[in-house]
C-alpha cells in the first residue's frame, strides 16, 4: 500500500514539475506556486529514496518560490522583469558559492547520514540552489546550469529506480535547452526594441 501512495505522490510531483517547466519557459509568474507544489511532493519522494540533499533542496525551493513570486510580481504595474546575462564578476561569485555549498553538503551527508550517493547528491543540490536563485533574478545562463543539474539528476534517479522522476528529468534536461534558446530570443528582442 505504501508503494502505491509513494508512486502517486511521485507522479503528482512529476506532472506539477512539467507544468512548472512550461511556465518557466513562458516566463509566467505562476511557475512559482506550481514550483512550491512540486517541491512539497518531492520532499516526501526524496526522503523515501534517502536522497537527503535533494530533499533539503526542496525546502529551499519552497522559500525561493515565495521569493521568486515576490520579485516577479513586483513588476506588475511596470514592464516585466527583463532577462539578463550573467556578468563575469557574478559568475565567479556564484561559482565560489557553489563550491562552498557543495563542500558543506558533502561533509554533512558523508559524516551524518546514510545517504546512498552523497557526493552526486551534494553536487546537484549545490548547483540547484544557485540556479534557482539565478532563475528568480531572470539570469539567462541559469538554463545552462540546469542542463548540467538535470542530466546528472536523470542518471541518479534511474540508478535509484525513481522512474517517473527520471522521465521528468529527461524532459527537464531537453527543455532546459529549449528554455535557454527561448529566453535568449526574448532577451535579444527586448534589447533590439529598447535600442530603437
Amino acid at each position: 500500500m505504501n508503494w502505491i501512495v509513494d508512486n502517486i505522490i511521485e507522479i503528482i510531483g512529476t506532472i506539477a514539475g512539467l507544468i512548472f517547466l512550461y511556465l518557466e519557459i513562458k516566463q509566467n509568474k505562476w511557475l512559482w506556486p506550481v514550483g512550491l507544489l512540486t517541491s512539497a511532493m518531492y520532499i516526501y519522494v526524496f526522503f523515501i529514496a534517502k536522497l537527503y540533499a535533494d530533499m533539503s533542496l526542496q525546502f529551499y525551493y519552497v522559500f525561493i518560490s515565495i521569493y521568486g513570486w515576490i520579485v516577479w510580481s513586483k513588476e506588475a504595474g511596470q514592464k516585466e522583469l527583463p532577462v539578463i546575462k550573467l556578468s563575469k564578476e557574478l559568475f565567479l561569485i556564484l561559482f565560489g558559492v557553489s563550491m562552498l555549498i557543495y563542500a558543506v553538503i558533502s561533509y554533512i551527508l558523508v559524516a551524518y547520514t546514510d545517504a546512498s550517493i552523497p557526493y552526486w547528491d551534494a553536487f546537484t543540490t549545490a548547483l540547484g540552489i544557485v540556479a534557482t536563485w539565478m532563475l528568480a533574478r531572470k539570469i539567462l545562463e541559469q538554463w545552462l546550469v540546469w542542463v548540467i543539474v538535470n542530466a546528472v539528476s536523470l542518471g541518479l534517479y534511474i540508478y535509484k529506480g525513481l522512474y517517473p522522476t527520471s522521465v521528468l528529468f529527461f524532459f527537464y534536461t531537453v527543455l532546459a535547452v529549449v528554455g535557454y534558446i527561448q529566453w535568449k530570443k526574448d532577451m535579444l528582442y527586448t534589447e533590439a526594441i529598447s535600442h530603437e
